[in-house]
């Protein structure tokens, strides 16, 4: 017999994804993907009592689709805060206008192994990464393995074959590890409808 997931789907209007990338890029894109240290913020979120413990334990897989990315300018400055200097007759600071995605009506897939925990998950909203950006629960699916890997999007695997896996930044939660992951694709990503 096929084992089942429980999958809570959460949506919103729009929602950011911190990239890992140095904030002085010229110009970058929310990443597409969640990384450990995100699946497993979440889980923390969700499931308050692992705050203490490492690692990912519930949530088993997860899926990103969303139907496209608006660039927005976002200013900032570098560590250590604000700081102004004068140049000859020229003032100069550390302040900095940076372009970053922000993922259009963005669902979020989570799924368990047990239905407790699916529950629990349904009654919690969450962020992807910046707090302002809430995404809610709105269904709870039962699915076989093969019925999760019918939904579109993007899925970072966090086991497999270190050959087949990139670098996708640092733990915070398992002091700054280097983070890996392989990036799968499941259809088409990108939704054409708010369905």
């Amino acid at each position: 017999m096929e084992k089942k997931l429980f999958v809570v789907k959460y949506t919103s209007a729009f929602g950011f994804i911190k990239p890992w990338t140095a904030v002085r890029d010229s110009e970058t894109f929310s990443q597409q993907f969640l990384t450990p240290s995100i699946v497993e913020g979440m889980e923390k979120k969700l499931f308050p009592e692992l705050l203490e413990t490492k690692g990912i334990h519930k949530i088993k897989r997860h899926r990103l689709n969303y139907m496209g990315i608006d660039v927005q300018q976002e200013r900032t400055w570098s560590k250590g805060g604000f700081k102004t200097s004068k140049s000859g007759k020229k003032w100069k600071t550390n302040l900095a206008i940076i372009e970053r995605g922000v993922m259009i009506e963005p669902h979020l897939y989570l799924a368990f192994e047990n239905k407790e925990d699916a529950e629990k998950a349904m009654q919690e909203h969450l962020c992807l990464c910046r707090n302002e950006d809430i995404i809610l629960p709105n269904e709870l699916l039962k699915l076989s393995e093969a019925d999760f890997d019918e939904i579109e999007g993007f899925e970072l695997l966090f086991d497999g074959d270190k050959n087949s896996m990139f670098k996708v930044g640092y733990n915070r939660f398992d002091d700054v590890a280097e983070m890996l992951g392989q990036l799968k694709i499941f259809g088409n990503p990108i939704r054409q409808s708010l369905s």
